[in-house]
């Protein structure tokens, strides 16, 4: 017989593509000024461990919540949690926001006859036309303020982080909220020095294409610790001498790129944890905790700043159209005077 579909993994009507009737519809909507929550993108290649870390992510933010001493549950919203992958089957934790509520990944491949992840990165384009809700659902007034608002994303790392829907919903957050990129690393698979120099290339541009604070976060550390990591992204002669019993091209162009790049994620802060146990996490909230004062310290004036200019010239184009239509208006009358 067929497997049972788990309760979380929730689907829309199956001829649809929207679905109107998802958690947290407009009219709940309340309005009020309360603490700003952190927002933490979880972002990694497949395989890395996200969606399993969200479940420890989850828990841990329960625990904190109803303090160490307590034994009674936690408030059912210890932090928001938020799913931005409609392919996922199966989740470890519960999110509060399922992009599957809204967007039918199936029947959009149907629809606009795509493959897989041509079906991902038009799904998340369809729900980004309506991610305005989903950031007044995040600022709605609660008796309890949130902390965190925790984005899960889609596997294929292309997919947000060089897509427009992408773009606008990092932007969407980073203009509302402290947002913090969290990016998770395979670290077994990192033991590798190509693979290594390729995951710190990944973080490098994914900070020049977000521009907010990034903490690498290093997982399954049950299976392989991750020292080795953070001794080759502070030392280059570490890692040089890693890659000194490959005598091949590649090797070579990982030590150049080293070289390189250096300077740039050497003081990326890092942190190791396991989704599988939970190793590591409170750890982890503490570098977020410390990325959003980074955030609110050198990246908020500038996004302040790129505001003020988008403004100014909205403003001025503004003025351009208006002048025109006096001078059309003018125009139009034969050049008679306004005034009579």
């Amino acid at each position: 017989t067929p497997a049972k579909r788990p309760q979380n993994a929730r689907k829309t009507p199956a001829n649809a593509v929207f679905d109107t009737k998802g958690r947290g519809s407009m009219a709940d909507l309340e309005t009020g000024a309360q603490a700003r929550p952190t927002v933490v993108l979880v972002i990694g290649m497949a395989g890395a461990g996200k969606t399993s870390l969200m479940g420890q992510i989850e828990d841990t933010l329960k625990r904190r919540r109803a303090g160490p001493t307590s034994t009674s549950p936690a408030p059912s919203e210890a932090g928001y949690l938020i799913n931005l992958d409609p392919a996922v089957l199966n989740l470890s934790y519960e999110p509060n926001v399922d992009i599957r509520d809204t967007v039918n990944y199936k029947n959009v491949m149907k629809q606009y006859n795509l493959g897989p992840n041509g079906g991902i990165l038009t799904s998340l384009n369809l729900f980004a036309t309506r991610f305005d809700q989903v950031i007044a659902l995040c600022e709605k007034r609660r008796e309890t303020p949130l902390e965190y608002v925790v984005a899960d994303t889609p596997g294929q790392i292309e997919i947000f982080t060089w897509s427009a829907s992408g773009a606008i919903i990092s932007e969407a957050f980073a203009s509302a909220f402290p947002t913090v990129v969290a990016f998770v690393v395979d670290t077994p698979r990192c033991s590798s020095p190509q693979t290594f120099i390729a995951n710190m290339l990944q973080a490098c541009s994914i900070i020049y294409k977000t521009r907010l604070p990034l903490v690498l976060v290093f997982n399954k550390v049950d299976v392989c610790p991750h020292a080795f990591a953070t001794e080759w992204m502070q030392d280059f002669d570490a890692f040089a001498r890693a890659l000194d019993a490959d005598p091949s091209f590649s090797a070579s162009f990982s030590r150049s790129l080293s070289l390189v790049l250096e300077e740039f994620y050497e003081n990326i802060p890092s942190v190791g944890v396991s989704a599988a146990t939970g190793e590591g996490m409170d750890e982890l909230f503490k570098k977020i905790d410390a990325c959003r004062e980074e955030y609110e310290r050198e990246y908020r004036p500038v996004l302040e700043e790129r505001k003020a200019q988008r403004q100014r010239m909205e403003q001025a184009v503004e003025e351009a159209r208006k002048a025109k239509d006096v001078e059309r208006l003018v125009k139009d009358m034969g050049g008679a005077s306004l005034d009579t």
